[in-house]
């Protein structure tokens, strides 16, 4: 998703230009020519007649930065426009792409697969996208948003990874569009891996290797997406909703008008696409305190409201051949995702992914104290890598919801059955409790305990989310944890956890942190060590991974979360 101002940067320099009226300009054209085009060339009559119906003030936006939903709208299109969509797609050089790489996932019992994909949203301003994304076409590109997408082996979970674009990092050594390589090792900010070489194609390979080497994680494909694709795809949908804490204005989206402008979003909930739709995913001044880690918390609700609508609602061959064309049009991909077919055929495997079970969270950072940068904090953001490679959710569950070390065939021994009078039961369904929220963490070593408690809220109609795990994993007695005004609500949570402890806190809403007390009533192993020692590991088997902490996971957001929730950080809004 592209950014309001690449200042962070080094390369290329800052730029500038008429933003506000290159806004008003596409907008007054109904999102732009090359939109219309791409749209009447894929759609004949139908996109005659979008034309010719009363312009509206927005354009549709959104694919253009979920990629998924790129590709299962490719997946539905019919053989016919085969070869139309085909050579559409461009592919990056593979001689660009590290030798040196990470080893490839392993296959779980079933002999699939995690698949871990590189999201690239590119603020290149060549090619007509200055007059989308503002300023001049300087030359080169940034990487103004990047999410790895990992898909877990069942392919009905997935986690999308936020990277600062800002964050400082060791760039590797990458191949120049000369044909030559860096030497590599120096420290830079994460995007100027994208600007390596000053394309206007940007170098996605560099980003793909600079992501290996930073999280030892193997890439298996990369997309690559700029605003004149965004805006093209966003056409061919039906816009997305968002949320929008305060009404937004021109001198909000371009700070360089140094006055407040028109009014550009409103406050509340609504509809937006084109133009407007990427004014939102890129803004960051005007809510919270301006920095990139509110925007990449908006980027993520808006592809959790992508996604969410193309799951509810599906497409129709009327709105997937122009958007199909405008998806591969926009679209730069890694040698593995070449033709329409390769793309249609991962489409189809993402197509089974619930909305709750789609996560986003954001990798570790802190603003380091000699500039405005930020640093990614350790070890935090290597337990989360590690998390992924184990292919465990952010809650500690394999994505089949067993514990880690339960066989995958369900053969091992059978639970230890709880004693009857601490076993939680539900009380009568109350419809009110749909209204309270609670988040879930596990407070134990007890794997999937979060994931049981989640699920007796939820057989009680609560809305419940399994938030990952506590800050620590010696919580004996279930805790309660509620907000101001929140104690009658959370007296109700506590009648499913007999004995559960209640305490006020100063943050929002609920909380449930479960304790050893939860695990022995469920039958489950507390997972103490016995006798107090390190626990074995078993011979050629991987420990599992550490439990993630609570600065990661009390931000993540599902899907399916409600859209007004976490879109910005820090004061300001």
């Amino acid at each position: 998703m592209p950014t309001t101002e690449g200042a962070e940067s080094p390369v290329p320099g800052p730029r500038s230009g008429g933003r506000a009226e290159a806004r008003r300009a596409a907008q007054g054209k109904g999102g732009g020519s090359a939109t219309a085009g791409a749209a009447a060339a894929a759609g004949g009559g139908r996109a005659a007649a979008r034309k010719s119906a009363k312009p509206k003030k927005n354009v549709k936006k959104i694919v253009a930065w979920s990629t998924a939903g790129v590709l299962v709208v490719i997946a539905g299109v019919g053989g016919a426009i085969y070869l139309k969509l085909n050579a559409n797609i461009k592919s990056f050089d593979a001689d660009a792409i590290a030798r040196n790489r990470p080893p490839e996932a392993k296959a779980d019992a079933d002999g699939n697969r995690p698949v871990n994909v590189l999201l690239i949203g590119s603020d290149s301003r060549g090619k007509n996208n200055s007059d989308l994304g503002g300023g001049a076409d300087d030359g080169g590109a940034r990487s103004d948003t990047t999410i790895l997408l990992h898909v877990y082996a069942d392919h009905k979970h997935a986690v999308g990874i936020s990277i600062p674009r800002n964050a400082k990092v060791e760039l590797p050594s990458c191949k120049l569009p000369n044909g030559k390589w860096t030497k590599g090792g120096n420290t830079d900010l994460f995007n100027a891996a994208f600007s390596m070489g000053g394309s206007d194609d940007g170098n996605p390979a560099c980003t793909q290797n600079t992501v290996e080497k930073l999280t030892g994680i193997r890439v298996d494909h990369t997309l690559v997406v700029d605003f004149n694709g965004f805006a093209a795809m966003t056409k061919a949908v039906n816009g997305v909703d968002i949320c929008l804490p305060k009404p937004i204005y021109e001198g909000d989206i371009n700070p360089n008008l140094k006055r407040k402008g028109d009014l550009v979003l409103p406050q509340g909930k609504q509809t937006v696409e084109g133009q407007q739709a990427l004014d939102y995913v890129r803004l960051r001044h005007g809510i919270g305190d301006g920095s990139d880690i509110g925007r990449m918390k908006r980027q993520q609700a808006f592809l959790g409201s992508l996604a969410t609508k193309i799951k509810k609602e599906g497409m129709n061959p009327t709105t997937l051949l122009p958007l199909a064309d405008a998806a591969t049009k926009s679209l730069v991909v890694d040698p593995g995702l070449d033709s329409a077919d390769k793309l249609a055929s991962f489409g189809l495997s993402l197509k089974n992914i619930d909305m709750h079970d789609l996560k986003f969270v954001t990798a570790p950072w802190r603003f380091r104290t000699q500039d405005k940068d930020l640093d990614l904090v350790q070890p935090d953001a290597n337990k989360l890598w590690e998390t992924l490679k184990a292919d465990q959710t952010i809650d500690g569950q394999n994505a089949t919801g067993q514990q880690p070390d339960a066989p995958a065939d369900g053969t091992g021994p059978a639970p230890q059955q709880p004693a009857a009078p601490t076993t939680p039961a539900a009380p009568a369904a109350d419809t009110s409790n749909s209204a309270i929220r609670v988040a879930v963490y596990n407070g134990t070593m007890t794997n999937g305990l979060a994931g049981k408690a989640t699920e007796l809220l939820k057989g009680a109609k609560f809305t419940a989310s399994t938030a990952g795990q506590a800050a620590s994993t010696k919580y004996k007695t279930t805790t309660i944890e509620y907000g101001t005004g929140q104690k009658a609500n959370a007296e109700k949570v506590a009648a499913l956890f007999p004995g559960a402890s209640l305490e006020s806190s100063t943050a929002r809403g609920i909380s449930v942190i479960t304790g050893q007390d939860f695990a022995a009533a469920m039958g489950m192993s507390t997972g103490a060590p016995a006798g107090g020692g390190a626990t074995a590991a078993t011979p050629g088997v991987p420990a599992p991974p550490q439990p993630l902490p609570t600065t990661i996971t009390n931000d993540a957001r599902s899907a399916d979360d409600d859209i007004c929730a976490n879109t910005s950080y820090g004061s300001g809004g």
